[in-house]
């Protein structure tokens, strides 16, 4: 089959490498340069090896749990089950992860985790080498690279995908293919704060929704509990407070058991919303302390981290450092079953870009990494496979009557992409209210009615921001229950940082 791949993150790169030895004929295109996008700024690591008294079953608890209650049990036994296997690929196509003078693989633990199960390469750098590790690899395959390509649309016909429509050197091209599979990543460029590239925009998505396939979950977006409180944003890996680093008010307390008695390594979501409050309540960034760490292990353990951390100006073996929230990542996604198939046959996906099920309302640390290679490896074997059952869809596209929508209009005839963050930050980010929630839907519908048609790449980038924005904020508005990520309150609630 002729197969097109687009996204070179672990998951792409994965179902690239899959497929082309499976004998399929692929190209890999990319929205930037080969092995660009989320993979390379990952810190933690991949979950999945486990100790004395850990096993997949628990590992899969831990998952579910954080999922707070709406993850696939099917998917999460996928994920753990398959995740040993592609953890071994990982290492045997070049990935050197950390391991101890025993030649044993070194175990880190995260918020949410029951045992210590990460295997971590550079301290904190496991994103950047499994992307040099993966990329040299297809660098040495049989496999069509193309970098620097926007995906503007599927090319469907008859109900099916057929290939896609990219922008590429200023011109629209299209790519046939028997089958497409996206691994674009998510849209943390909808929010004003975010640890997502800049090229984060959520093109994948958006194509999907244009040609009709089934999207959901996009109301759990999850947010990273410790971002550096000084622009560029820079995230402090969570691996930070799994080696015993703790977070503290402006009078030294450690607030977040106030929230949930295991503190700093409760879920991401209750540790950002913890965050949130207290930094509005004290009217300033709260703090992180790794000081009783030590320089000399700080700087062994987490080489990024102290080398950026310096660079800024902070000296965070001597004295704690500010942090906030940031958007991080998407649970929801183009909707696929097992194997990565979506609702509309010869389109599958894989990465953050799939709602698989595995992650619910709340992503489990360190499980983002390892999905990407098991549902990558997933989508490449099913594609000769014989195509199954359409999957459900669950619309989340509300409707606000005519006169909300021209009030919007009139207050909204500019458009900027600042904007629109701001938005989604004030009003589908931590802390949301149902009228917050509406108002956001409002201008958001105001602005896309008002929108040019989309010729550059700019402009194609924030209609996709804003086709994802809309269906967003009428996905959270539709979910009138606090559940994981998406939490309501009764006030308006602005977080600023």
């Amino acid at each position: 089959m002729n197969i097109v791949v687009f996204g070179s993150g672990i998951a792409g790169l994965t179902a690239a490498l899959h497929a082309s030895e499976d004998g399929h004929i692929v190209t890999l295109v990319t929205k930037g340069a080969l092995g660009g996008g989320c993979t390379p700024l990952a810190q933690g690591g991949v979950a999945g090896v486990y100790g004395p008294g850990d096993s997949p079953t628990v590992h899969a608890s831990d998952t579910l749990s954080a999922g707070a209650g709406l993850a696939d049990a099917a998917a999460v036994d996928v994920l753990v089950q398959d995740g040993a296997v592609r953890i071994a690929e990982l290492i045997a196509r070049g990935v050197a992860f950390d391991r101890a003078p025993d030649g044993s693989l070194l175990l880190g633990r995260e918020a949410a985790h029951s045992h210590a199960r990460i295997v971590h390469a550079g301290g904190d750098a496991t994103g950047a080498e499994i992307s040099r590790a993966l990329v040299a690899q297809v660098r040495q395959a049989a496999i069509e690279v193309i970098e620097h390509a926007f995906l503007v649309d599927l090319v469907v016909d008859g109900g099916r995908v057929h290939g896609i429509r990219m922008l590429r050197h200023g011109g629209l091209v299209d790519l046939e293919a028997d089958a497409v599979i996206l691994a674009t990543g998510g849209a943390g460029q909808l929010y004003a704060h975010t640890t997502n590239p800049l090229g984060a925009t959520g093109d994948g998505i958006a194509a999907a929704l244009r040609a009709g396939a089934a999207v959901t979950d996009l109301e759990f977006v999850q947010f990273h509990p410790t971002v550096l409180a000084a622009r560029p944003a820079f995230l402090i890996s969570e691996a930070v407070r799994g080696e015993g680093a703790t977070l503290l008010d402006d009078e030294g307390r450690r607030f977040v058991f106030d929230s949930h008695p295991d503190g700093e390594l409760a879920p991401r979501d209750i540790v950002s919303r913890a965050i949130a409050r207290q930094a509005a309540a004290q009217g300033r960034p709260v703090q992180l302390d790794a000081t009783m760490l030590g320089a000399e292990r700080l700087s062994a353990r987490f080489p990024t981290i102290d080398r950026v951390t310096r660079e800024r100006g902070f000296d965070w073996a001597r004295e704690p450092i500010p942090v906030t929230p940031a958007a991080h990542y998407l649970m929801g996604g183009i909707a696929t079953d097992l194997d990565g198939r979506s609702s509309l046959p010869g389109l599958f996906a894989a990465g953050e870009i799939a709602r698989t099920g595995v992650h619910g309302a709340n992503r489990l640390a360190s499980n983002s990494l390892l999905e990407g290679a098991v549902f990558g490896a997933r989508a490449a074997a099913a594609l000769g496979a014989p195509t199954r059952a359409a999957l459900p869809f669950r619309s989340h596209f509300l409707s606000l009557s005519a006169a909300q929508s021209d009030r919007k209009r009139d207050l909204n005839e500019q458009f900027s992409r600042e904007q629109l963050q701001q938005l989604m930050w004030d009003h589908v980010g931590l802390l949301r209210t149902q009228a917050g929630l509406a108002e956001a839907l409002g201008t958001i519908r105001a602005l896309r009615a008002a929108g040019p048609v989309p010729a550059t790449l700019a402009e194609h980038e924030d209609a996709n921001l804003l086709l994802i924005a809309e269906a967003t904020a009428s996905a959270a508005l539709t979910r009138t229950e606090s559940v994981g990520a998406h939490h309501l309150t009764v006030a308006p609630a602005l977080i600023g940082a």
